[in-house]
């Protein structure tokens, strides 16, 4: 599999990155950005504050399953079976910026855990919350090529993978809105859900 996804251009496009774009005032913008990816933390500090408001638990709700579904597929699923080697490790005159990783290269599950709750923010949030949200998720995911630890098909993979989470936890949200009690759908902030019950009632 490590032969497979081997490809030049994703050595060279890091060494262009290192040769070309690297400077010392980008350097720790960019070491910071990437680890606001660390294990999803932000991601998940963002969801649990949407949670302690009605109108935004939706919202909330909605990015904890992308993030749980991203866990799954991105690393307990894909990379333990596809086991790539980290670029630091192969590309020659390579040069690592943070600490080394501990798991396997592909794909990048801070890019899958970003995009997963980015695109879910962007489709179902308010533009002052989703523009912001999407275009974070797209630094952190360029921030994983520019401190060394993924191939840009890494990134891209991630990003693949975590927009079709948001999907999927979008989809599972519908579902959830059209079978859920008048009670159970006011309690996780469903839309319309009070009139609803006005309306049995009514009827």
């Amino acid at each position: 599999m490590e032969s497979l996804l081997h490809m030049q251009w994703d050595d060279q496009f890091l060494l262009f990155l290192q040769e070309n774009v690297r400077n010392d005032v980008l350097t720790p913008i960019m070491k910071f950005i990437t680890h606001l990816g660390d294990k999803g933390l932000f991601w998940i500090i963002t969801a649990i504050v949407l949670l302690f408001f009605k109108k935004t638990r939706p919202l909330g709700i909605m990015a904890g399953i992308g993030l749980v579904f991203s866990v799954l597929i991105n690393n307990v699923l894909i990379k333990p079976n596809v086991g790539r080697i980290r670029p630091y490790e192969m590309i020659q005159g390579l040069q690592l910026l943070i600490e080394k990783q501990p798991d396997p290269s592909f794909p990048s599950g801070h890019s899958g855990a970003s995009f997963a709750v980015g695109v879910v923010y962007l489709i179902k949030g308010p533009k002052k919350i989703g523009i912001p949200a999407i275009i974070l998720a797209a630094l952190i995911a360029f921030s994983r090529l520019y401190v060394g630890v993924h191939y840009p098909t890494d990134v891209i993979a991630g990003m693949i993978t975590g927009t079709f989470c948001a999907i999927i936890s979008m989809m599972i949200w519908k579902i959830i809105e059209n079978k859920a009690s008048v009670k159970v759908a006011n309690a996780l902030g469903i839309e319309g859900s009070s009139e609803s019950a006005d309306s049995k009632e009514e009827a």
